[in-house]
């Protein structure tokens, strides 16, 4: 890296990049790199590479795909969207090589962006670690999954693939150590780890963290297996009528993105990742559901995961009463999870034991959740994210921590954003983001036990990032070593002022959806349209 007027430049091969120095710390930025770009000719389909003439000036880390954003719900973003951000301590140089950290951002594959609003690097980077977030394409752009070889499905995973070849090959450059990758990501962030745990056949990466997610966390997504009609809906939902796929694809290909987005919404089609019909010559991804595979692909890499102790208190409170009023809690779940085919004596007795253990003799009641928060978080996940440690340490992944993450304080992220008090319930699903990154709109939010979370969690993940063990040696802020996982014993670090070592959280509630699983495992819903 060299500096010219106090703006860093990295010469890679595949172009020159003029970067910022960061005005809250030492780093530096190199943002709104684009990794590749969505073919004008076939924007459902695989990206291709991008070429540079001249320096790139690494300034703008605000595109976002195209998407109806969390915040306040409008639609945005554009299909210049697949670039990189990356963030390099003052300290990183080739001679000094710094263990990297990439982020995959969460939002059901249908909203999110890489930039600092959410995903500010400043926390992590002063430990001396290079940190990196990108763009992927989310909803109809992402996940379209048809039967034909140009739009074959998980666009998105694979573009995610293209931005993790990306990093592998160039980051040395930027002073980072290509010999230590970590990828970690939230929710849907970390069903797209793990699904690269089982997919991705090169050696990208070193490390995983997930928080809050696995590929079982949901029937393979909430999308279901794939609407083979969806490109006529959407041509119908934007007046353009027609019955036949190619026709309708050709159509969308030009629709303005804003445009298909909005059909989209109001279609109530969904998009998610699929199980893709195999071509050859083509990128095959996810091949199988991940709930028929016994092995992971990468035994190698480190693991760090775990789960907020509330997961369900944000998403089952934020629902409107008369939606909760009239919906039965039990049956939502169980029909959700499980397929009894046309076994409906069975259905209704598992719905009676499952009622019967969450509610005992209570009714479900809209101004107390409790039971319906629990239930819903154990199902979606934690049985999930216990069943994949288990299934890890079977396939011979012998490095796993398991954490809790339990704190609840001003910048608990979930909560922020749904307008949720802070001082209700636990750690709500995604209320961790807060404490790892410092966002933008909570810049003020600094209480000294905000803070002391904050310098926790990022002295356990980097330390992850740059150990493979979070806990190399006590220190001040941490003074304990945090045990690994193993087939017979589950301790976990519960994050919170105090920090406490556990066995088996849960246990209760998990030792009961474990017997469930051995006795009706084999009518696990892979898909919604099984």
């Amino acid at each position: 890296m060299v500096r010219e007027l106090s703006r860093p430049i990295v010469h890679t091969p595949v172009g020159s990049f003029r970067g910022l120095q960061a005005q809250d710390g030492n780093y530096s930025m190199f943002l709104g790199i684009p990794y590749a770009r969505v073919d004008p000719d076939n924007v459902f389909g695989l990206p291709v590479p991008h070429k540079f003439e001249g320096i790139f000036d690494a300034v703008d880390d605000t595109s976002r795909c195209p998407q109806v954003e969390e915040f306040n719900h409008t639609i945005t973003g554009t299909l210049d969207c697949l670039h990189v951000n990356i963030y390099v301590p003052n300290s990183a140089s080739i001679h000094n090589p710094l263990p990297v950290m990439i982020y995959i951002f969460g939002g059901r594959y249908q909203f999110g962006l890489a930039g600092r609003y959410v995903y500010g690097p400043r926390f992590l980077v002063r430990h001396d670690v290079i940190f990196i977030t990108f763009n992927y394409r989310l909803g109809p752009y992402g996940f379209m999954c048809l039967d034909i070889s140009i739009v074959p499905g998980n666009q998105g995973l694979k573009d995610q693939v293209l931005a993790l070849r990306w990093i592998k090959e160039y980051i040395r450059h930027f002073g980072g150590d290509d010999s230590k990758i970590t990828i970690a990501g939230n929710s849907s962030g970390g069903e797209s780890v793990d699904l690269h745990q089982y997919f991705l056949q090169e050696p990208l990466y070193n490390r995983v963290i997930m928080q809050s997610g696995v590929s079982l966390t949901r029937p393979f997504s909430e999308a279901p297996d794939p609407d083979p009609h969806a490109p006529i809906k959407l041509a119908r939902q934007l007046n353009y009528k027609t019955n036949d796929n190619n026709e309708a694809l050709s159509f969308l290909n030009k629709v303005r993105p804003h445009e298909l987005i909005a059909a989209t919404r109001d279609s109530g089609v969904l998009f998610g990742p699929c199980v893709e019909k195999q071509f050859e010559n083509a990128f095959n991804y996810i091949t199988k559901y991940p709930a028929d595979l016994k092995t992971v692909t990468r035994i190698d890499a480190d693991v760090l995961i775990g789960i907020t102790n509330d997961e369900g208190f944000g998403l089952v409170t934020i629902i409107e009463k008369d939606i909760f009023e009239s919906t039965d809690f039990v049956s939502a779940i169980i029909e959700t999870f499980f397929d009894f085919k046309n076994e409906i004596n069975l259905l209704d007795e598992i719905q009676k034991i499952v009622r019967l253990y969450y509610y005992g003799d209570d009714v479900q009641h809209s101004d107390n959740r409790r039971t319906e928060i629990n239930a819903y978080a154990d199902f979606v996940f934690h049985s999930p994210i216990f069943r994949t440690v288990g299934k890890y340490l079977e396939s011979g992944v012998n490095n796993t921590y398991f954490y809790m993450f339990s704190f609840a304080g001003e910048r608990n992220y979930f909560k922020d954003v749904k307008k949720l008090p802070y001082t209700e319930g636990g750690a709500a699903h995604a209320d961790e983001l807060g404490y790892l990154f410092d966002i933008s709109y909570m810049k003020e939010r600094v209480s000294d036990e905000d803070m002391l979370i904050v310098d926790r969690m990022t002295e356990l993940w980097t330390n992850f990032v740059k150990y493979g063990n979070p806990t190399p040696k006590p220190s001040k802020l941490i003074p304990l070593q945090w045990p690994l996982v193993s087939q017979d014993k589950l301790p976990y670090l519960e994050i919170n002022t105090e920090l406490r070592l556990g066995s088996r959280p849960m246990h209760e509630r998990m030792s009961f959806l474990d017997l469930l699983y051995k006795n009706i495992g084999h009518y696990v819903r892979k898909a919604r349209s099984d």
